[in-house]
């Protein structure tokens, strides 16, 4: 069975092919206008590349940004929102936090750039009540279908629906829906109890707002690529990346969008694991730098993190699903440097992206970028970017950067471009720190990982910069993300609040609990069969999301058994305890302890990419590796005559020393003078001092 995994960046679609013939990898431009274009593109190419037909492809597997694309450019449909009388405001008012709480200038978000105008946002009659969801005023339809002759008349055929405590009974939001889907047929109906089971009323609805804003163009695009890959003749399944970091159906993330708000970086973490695996290496930092961005996650015992629920935030907008811990900063190849107006000198967030791109690429773009800073230093060479699918030219970067930046502060070319490099290494160092030391990791006990297409060019620099025990760059960096796509199980989640005191848990709580579980494994198995995955492949894994009483957000904590019961319940306190240490440092072990949520995650193992080993080298392989030798600048401003290897020449075992660059299809390894790099078992490598 042949597999590929396809990640679409905003400069690069990177793609990787499993087959009977081997592991290959490749990239293609990105195609912003329509990503499945060069989706398309790419799987046609790399089964050129590999030999194989077209009909052999069996699976698809997605990393996406169109969702992420859609909260950064503010552009997700035009909404309506249906929710309890007197509650029209919850979006608007939020959380007494404000993003900066000492100034008196600043942007709240969700107010700024509404998901749902107020004008669009309509209250009707009904009312729910706590604890046991019992219906004290019922749903009032005519105002409803009022409510929908509206949005008709407006033209939105996009519809949320929150109502006060529907997470303990749906009965009115699925009634709401029923009548939404008669008068609007075309709607794209999104329900809080469907999307966000859970306690927040604001949370709830802001993540439910957003489904619903993000939706009908996400899911048009998934329906759209997994049409377009039957036109073109594959019989695969396509699968998409969630931000939790496991892979669902094109239906599933169609229903529920906000799945795969972090798909493209979800990856990345993924592949970077595999890797660090492979290395025998647990602990790793990973980068992931491509032509707009840095993806930047702390793993601890190979082991990814699931962000705390208070700090799910996408375009400022409050979101309640799972994602894996990673800060995303501006910065990439493509990140467009200049002087601003005060004169102070930045790199980023700006980026020239694939269209124009650098201006090295000569496609119209004139801003100076951190490619063109790496071309003028001699890191890149023209002749050899992209295996010489793109040939550059350096004349257009120098004089970018000349105009641009030297001439404005009155350096030199070569001092412009040294800069804009220390200028986005230290916006890197500064987000890594905010991942690891801010949590209470050290990085002296991590190894670096970078990749993307740009990430080995910065990996030596910013391991000095945090301090990290050493660098360890996969076999193919520029397509790590895209490898990550076949290391991935399929996995489903479902969550519902249900409120219980542990400290006083008795057998009539438990069993109430314990419901909630069945029910919640209930779906999970739905999702499964209907994914096709035979019974005995089932896995399922239960999750306490537990706080102290009165704190403002829960933790995860592991349910012994996967049910609860008086007996087990003192475990499941100290492991909630142990959480809290291992987040904050400390723990009240003499508070109450209450169980807000429970989360049933069901997933089903598949096949991970299996890398080959190389066989060993020797030290001999170095002589025929070498392709050329040209004047480079380090970061300390010094030039070195630096060698240039092949780096798919170098065997199992082979060592060699800086300076030296390390030349591949899809990347470029800067081995700066003093370190050394090492080639391991599959072919990723360990960079040391010597």
């Amino acid at each position: 069975m042949a597999r590929i995994g396809v990640d679409v960046g905003g400069t690069n679609t990177d793609l990787v092919l499993e087959c009977r013939r081997g592991v290959f990898f490749h990239k293609v431009p990105s195609t912003p206008a329509d990503q499945s274009i060069g989706v398309i593109e790419g799987v046609k190419q790399i089964c050129r590349i590999a030999e194989i037909s077209d009909d052999e492809i069996q699976l698809i597997a997605h990393g996406t940004t169109v969702a992420t694309n859609i909260t950064i450019e503010n552009n997700g449909a035009e909404m309506g929102f249906l929710t309890t009388r007197g509650f029209r405001d919850i979006l608007h008012i939020g959380r007494h936090k404000r993003p900066l709480n000492f100034s008196l200038h600043f942007e709240v978000p969700w107010q700024a750039r509404p998901l749902v105008r107020r004008r669009n946002r309509i209250a009707v009659t009904e009312r729910i009540l706590p604890p046991d969801g019992r219906i004290e005023v019922g749903l009032d339809e005519d105002e409803v279908r009022a409510a929908c002759a509206l949005f008709r008349k407006r033209n939105i055929r996009s519809v949320a629906i929150g109502f006060m405590f529907s997470f303990l009974n749906a009965a009115h939001e699925r009634r709401a829906k029923e009548i939404v889907i008669e008068e609007i047929p075309d709607a794209y109906v999104s329900l809080s109890s469907e999307v966000a089971n859970v306690v927040r009323e604001y949370e709830r609805f802001s993540t439910t707002a957003m489904n619903g804003y993000v939706g009908p163009k996400t899911s048009g695009y998934l329906r759209n690529l997994e049409a377009k890959v039957r036109e073109a003749g594959f019989p695969a399944k396509v699968r998409v990346i969630q931000s939790n970091g496991g892979i669902s159906t094109v239906e599933g993330c169609s229903r529920r969008p906000i799945s795969v708000l972090m798909s493209g970086p979800a990856g990345g973490v993924i592949g970077g694991i595999a890797e660090a695996e492979l290395a025998g290496t647990p602990n790793i930092l990973t980068i992931d730098i491509g032509g707009t961005s840095a993806d930047i996650s702390t793993i601890p015992n190979g082991r990814f993190r699931i962000m705390n629920p208070r700090d799910t935030f996408v375009g400022g907008h409050a979101v309640m699903t799972p994602m894996i811990d990673l800060i995303t900063i501006g910065a990439g190849g493509g990140s467009i440097a200049y002087v601003d107006e005060a004169g102070g000198f930045n790199v980023g967030p700006r980026s020239a992206g694939a269209v124009p791109g650098p201006a090295c690429y000569d496609r119209g773009g004139t801003e100076p970028t951190v490619t063109d800073a790496q071309v003028v230093l001699g890191r890149m060479d023209a002749d050899r970017f992209l295996g010489g699918d793109l040939p550059l030219k350096p004349e257009l970067s120098h004089k970018a950067i000349k105009q641009k930046i030297a001439d404005p502060l009155g350096i030199s070319v070569t001092e412009a471009a040294l800069g804009i490099i220390r200028v986005v290494n230290s916006n890197m160092a500064l987000a890594i720190r905010s991942n690891s030391i801010a949590r209470g990791l050290d990085p002296r006990d991590f190894s670096l990982m970078p990749f993307g297409g740009a990430g080995p060019f910065h990996g030596v620099a910013l391991a000095e910069a945090v301090s990290a025990k050493d660098v360890l760059v996969p076999v193919a960096p520029g397509i790590t993300a895209a490898m990550g796509l076949l290391s991935t199980d399929i996995q489903y989640e479902h969550v519902r609040s249900v409120i219980t005191p542990l400290a006083t848990l008795t057998d009539a709580g438990a069993r109430r609990v314990n419901a909630v579980i069945e029910s919640l494994m209930a779906e999970a198995r739905r999702d499964l069969d209907g994914d096709g995955i035979e019974e005995d492949r089932h896995q399922y894994e239960v999750v306490a999301e537990c706080r102290y009483h009165g704190q403002g957000f829960e933790l995860r904590a592991a349910l012994p058994e996967g049910r609860l019961s008086v007996d087990n319940c003192k475990r499941l306190i100290d492991d909630f305890h142990e959480q809290h240490r291992r987040d904050y440092g400390y723990t009240f072990d003499d508070s109450l302890v209450e169980l807000y949520n429970v989360r049933v995650i069901a997933r089903a193992l598949v096949p991970h990419i299996a890398l080959p080993e190389l066989a060993a080298g020797d030290q001999s392989q170095l002589a025929d590796a070498q392709l050329y030798s040209r004047e480079t600048i380090f970061d300390d401003g010094v030039a070195h005559p630096t060698p240039r290897y092949d780096r798919s020449k170098l065997g199992h075992g082979v060592t060699l020393s800086g300076p030296a660059i390390l030349l591949q299809h899809n990347s470029t390894t800067l081995l700066p003078p003093g370190y050394m790099a090492e080639v391991l078992l599959h072919g990723g490598l360990r960079i040391n001092r010597h």
